[in-house]
């Protein structure tokens, strides 16, 4: 009895540790490109948040990445489209959520796009952007779209290039301590 005691232990210390469901702060801002002219793609689907959950109230966060726009802004390279701040939970499951800007008519909003975010060694994201062009009768006409998969570091900005679209992604962990500086002198 003792010794399977004691090989269980050994197995649950062997065992690969699984990331837990965590809370983060997810902060992005969706950007356009000036000097790189636009490419229209089809109008973006009606079901553009499909599967994905909604962002309430209660989870959005104020934005921390304001220098960083006012930077972008300032250089006349790039039109800030989106700057939105959140909080969620993530982990090993993939986690979708539909981020959207401006009035909703039938469904559609002037930007929308849905996150997917898996955590792992690194944070897989999956970014699906449309920035839409609405007609007076509230129909999407033509759309721009920004498709990427990344692998992002956690605690760091993140730059996801789809040509004339990028996005600009932190995801901080909210709970685990924050990396620790590396030491300016190296002992011997």
């Amino acid at each position: 009895m003792r010794l399977f005691r004691s090989l269980t232990l050994l197995l649950a210390l062997a065992a690969p540790t699984a990331f837990a469901d965590d809370t983060y702060q997810v902060e992005m801002i969706l950007v356009r490109q000036n000097a790189v002219p636009a490419i229209v793609s089809r109008a973006a689907p009606e079901d553009w948040a499909a599967g994905a959950q909604r962002l309430g109230s209660d989870s959005q966060r104020t934005p921390a990445l304001n220098d960083v726009v006012n930077k972008l802004t300032a250089s006349g390279e790039y039109t800030v489209l989106m700057h939105k701040a959140w909080q969620q939970s993530l982990g090993e499951a993939p986690a979708k959520v539909a981020v959207s800007e401006g009035q909703e008519q039938f469904g559609q909003f002037p930007i929308e796009g849905t996150l997917e975010m898996k955590l792992g060694r690194f944070t897989d994201v999956t970014a699906d952007f449309w920035v839409n062009q609405i007609d007076a009768n509230g129909l999407v006409t033509a759309s721009e779209r920004l498709r990427q998969d990344s692998h992002t570091k956690n605690g760091q900005l993140n730059y996801l290039d789809n040509g004339h679209l990028a996005l600009l992604i932190k995801i901080t962990s909210l709970t685990a301590p924050a990396p620790r500086e590396a030491p300016e002198v190296v002992p011997d």
